[in-house]
């Protein structure tokens, strides 16, 4: 795909849109490193819309963030990064006075939004915290884990003391593959002590509320990867979104979407935010889509590549659109590889 080569005959991605709001790992970054073609993409948008970002990590201060994006060429204020963690203090507000001790499981950038909020801080659950918050770090460890398990038990039964976690993504994306998320931590906790807390962060909607009250957003559009979180969490909070495919979810976890999940777009880099988006347009019965030249059409149990078209992404999405628009689980189907094999996707 040639940046930005085609001449413009269908509406993109950001016509009408006003702010547009991109999450960080896998859609900006990896670990250290840019994702190829975002940061130019990203400046682009910018030059004409907000643009603010969002992250379910809660490892690091909402500046820390902004420095690394303006390392990787990108131009953001602190106020511009919207943190699970601010998301988080937006809960607790209800939950604990400030002033208020409450016991952080999580690194420097939990803890700094906690005493922003006017709170105290502490690690021991025999300071009587009035709430315990939690969020990922790479140095939160048992011993973390165990004192947030004590915070939440009276003896040996759960009690109702509020917790909050940031968020709960299973897995994080580094420079060298998947890692575990806040997820596994907070399912650790949930393990010792048999109850789940309120979450602030994706999918659940604090963030999002927190996004558009913010850039005063009226018609955002949300950049991510996952469709269990980024986009799951887009619908819920009434946005538009696109789904990238340079993270987490692949063309298969696209053709296996679930309704609260699936995208209004789906794009192959961040290039495609200033390409026009093909209509997708199906028979009387619905059982074949077509997406610019590609046609994909359901037979029984096969879902068929009638026509490739020009290339593997508008096959994508004319075979999803025709597997969703089929009320039918995606293990009903015999799907041929090469949909999600192909082109990386």
């Amino acid at each position: 795909m040639a940046l930005f080569g085609r001449k413009k005959t269908e509406p993109t991605p950001l016509d009408g849109v006003d702010v547009v709001l991109a999450d960080l790992d896998g859609v900006v970054y990896a670990g250290p490193n840019a994702i190829a073609h975002a940061v130019e993409s990203l400046n682009l948008a910018g030059e004409t819309r907000r643009l603010g970002y969002i992250t379910n990590n809660a490892s690091r201060t909402d500046e820390s963030v902004a420095a690394h994006l303006r390392e990787l060429g990108l131009r953001p204020t602190a106020n511009d990064v919207v943190t699970s963690p601010q998301a988080a203090m937006r809960l607790l507000r209800d939950h604990a006075e400030p002033g208020s001790t409450i016991l952080v499981v999580g690194g420097d950038g939990l803890v700094s939004e906690v005493e922003k909020a006017g709170y105290v801080v502490t690690r021991r659950a025999e300071d009587s915290p009035a709430a315990v918050v939690q969020g990922f770090a790479p140095e939160v460890g048992w011993s973390q884990l165990a004192e947030a398990a004590f915070a939440l038990q009276t003896g040996r039964e759960a009690n109702d003391l509020p917790w909050i976690a940031t968020n709960t993504d299973w897995t994080i994306p580094q420079a060298r593959g998947i890692a575990p998320g806040n997820g596994t931590l907070v399912s650790a906790v949930h393990t010792a002590v048999g109850r789940l807390p309120i979450v602030a962060g994706k999918p659940e909607t604090p963030i999002f509320d927190e996004a558009r009250t913010r850039f005063a957003a009226t018609k955002p559009l949300f950049i991510g990867d996952r469709l269990d979180t980024d986009i799951k969490g887009a619908n819920a909070a009434g946005m538009d979104s696109v789904l990238v495919l340079t993270g987490i979810d692949r063309a298969k976890h696209v053709l296996a979407a679930d309704p609260s999940s699936r995208p209004t777009f789906i794009l192959e880099d961040l290039r495609g935010l200033h390409e026009p988006y093909p209509a997708t347009t199906f028979s009387a019965d619905k059982s074949t889509a077509t997406v610019g030249r590609s046609v994909v059409k359901i037979s029984g149990t096969d879902v068929v590549v009638v026509q490739d078209g020009d290339s593997a992404i508008d096959r994508l999405r004319a075979a999803s659109a025709v597997i969703w628009a089929s009320g039918r689980a995606i293990f009903g189907f015999t799907v041929p590889p090469r949909l999600h094999e192909e082109s990386g996707l």
